[in-house]
């Protein structure tokens, strides 16, 4: 009796999808792992969304990102479908940032983009909306600390102290956070910009795993973050900051004003995230954190710090 061919691995079942099944040409693997696998086949992008995503969930931010209220400000999807038992989706490829050239990167592109999307009225969307996940990875993030060896360490303890400074609905506990809610990308870095068509299309935001309703100031959360640590350099984070403000984003204030009573909390929760990820990355390891990522843990420490001491 002859064996059953085994299944093609999950990349080339994934390129072999984005071709329709022909040969077509080889592909590029451009990402793998637990949560996506990402392959260049030509002019198109495929990918493989997380095990375990919730399908009319997904299938809603998909159906959002093909939105024409959102046209110029999220790239449209080409179609979905599934491989290995695993929800897929197709998408125009998209020139990245380049990481070479970090004086070029796009933070006003950025900033204007998402004051374009908190700007959108949910009302205007194909819905149902689901929530923004943002939250959900800083518990995700919590949960693999709590899960690591070694993490009863003192870089461990610096990051609960700090992840118990914040409210429970920044801890994604499951509460709905304070205010109306606005559309939000959910997990804002540089690495979610592209420029489509390549190579020098306008840019656009791309990844809506994490898309949803949402305290728009998430999306702020990571720049502001690592500005606030030393990361992001001055002059990068008023360029930010000054583009979302004169483009009518909603959550930083007015120009002129001091956007941190708006900023903070996401910021802080953003910075639990990260370190979180980073202490649980490093301690299998063995290895020390880098030196943004000891920054992002320092930040931890002040935060538990200045709690201790407004406590009584």
């Amino acid at each position: 009796m002859s064996a059953l061919p085994l299944p093609a691995p999950l990349p080339a079942a994934l390129a072999a999808w984005a071709r329709d099944g022909g040969p077509g040409r080889s592909y590029e693997l451009l990402a793998d792992r637990p949560d996506g696998t990402v392959v260049r086949c030509g002019n198109t992008v495929a990918k493989a969304h997380a095990p375990g995503s919730d399908p009319e969930a997904l299938a809603a931010r998909i159906r959002v990102a093909g939105s024409r209220a959102l046209a110029g400000v999220l790239l449209p999807p080409l179609r979905t479908g599934a491989v290995h038992g695993r929800p897929v989706s197709l998408w125009p490829y998209g020139a990245p940032v380049d990481p070479e050239r970090p004086q070029e990167a796009p933070w006003g592109e950025a900033a204007r983009l998402l004051a374009a999307l908190h700007r959108t009225p949910p009302e205007v969307l194909p819905g149902p909306v689901p929530p923004m996940r943002g939250p959900a990875k800083v518990a995700r993030a919590l949960r693999r600390l709590a899960r690591a060896p070694q993490t009863g360490r003192e870089d461990g303890r610096a990051v609960r102290a700090a992840a118990a400074t914040l409210p429970a609905w920044a801890r994604g506990e499951g509460v709905p956070p304070p205010g109306a809610a606005a559309l939000c990308h959910g997990d804002l870095h540089l690495g979610q910009l592209v420029r489509h068509p390549a190579p020098d299309g306008p840019w656009r935001l791309i990844d809506v795993d994490d898309l949803g309703l949402g305290t728009p100031a998430w999306d702020l959360a990571r720049p502001a973050a690592w500005y606030a640590a030393g990361i992001l350099a001055p002059d990068a984070w008023a360029r930010f900051l000054d583009a979302y403000r004169a483009a009518g984003g909603p959550a930083a204030g007015a120009p002129g004003t001091d956007p941190w009573p708006e900023l903070d909390l996401a910021a802080r929760a953003l910075t639990v995230q990260t370190a979180a990820l980073a202490v649980a990355k490093a301690a299998p390891a063995r290895r020390p954190l880098d030196e943004a990522e000891r920054l992002m843990l320092d930040s931890c420490v002040r935060m538990a710090t200045f709690r201790a001491e407004l406590e009584p």
